[in-house]
């Protein structure tokens, strides 16, 4: 089950189609869909859970806490709707785009994908694109 949770004024369009392509990129990468949990937040939130969890004090536009077992993918996933509007127009691409961008981001994580090196960010950029460019809506 794929669940959508809003702090603040920030609403995710398309839901069914979101989830629906979220639930074709898992099927693709051979795993099975537990709970995922997007939650939108603004950069004051997600900071706070930076600094208390992670102890980085620093803004970012996702943080994503893996429940994974085997291949059933589960896990909380933070977005900052003001980092991905900001990304977006430093990118000059569109926020819808960004924010899908991101939203996958973090489930490709949970398949295994890392992006430390950046050998692995490539990997992680090509996967994006790719299922990018295989949403229907």
């Amino acid at each position: 089950m794929i669940t959508y949770n809003f702090v603040g004024e920030f609403q995710l369009e398309e839901e069914d189609h979101v989830t629906s392509w979220i639930e074709f990129v898992l099927d693709e990468e051979h795993k099975e869909l537990g709970e995922l949990n997007y939650i939108f937040c603004d950069d004051d939130y997600l900071l706070d859970i930076n600094i208390k969890d992670l102890k980085h004090n620093t803004l970012t536009d996702i943080i994503s806490f893996d429940y994974t077992l085997g291949s059933v993918v589960s896990g909380d996933i933070y977005i900052s709707f003001e980092r991905v509007i900001d990304n977006a127009q430093e990118l000059g691409v569109v926020f819808r785009d960004e924010l899908h961008r991101v939203m996958v981001h973090g489930v490709l994580h949970y398949c295994g994908y890392r992006d430390k090196s950046i050998e692995e960010k490539v990997e992680m950029r090509k996967k994006e694109d790719y299922y990018l460019s295989l949403r229907t809506f």
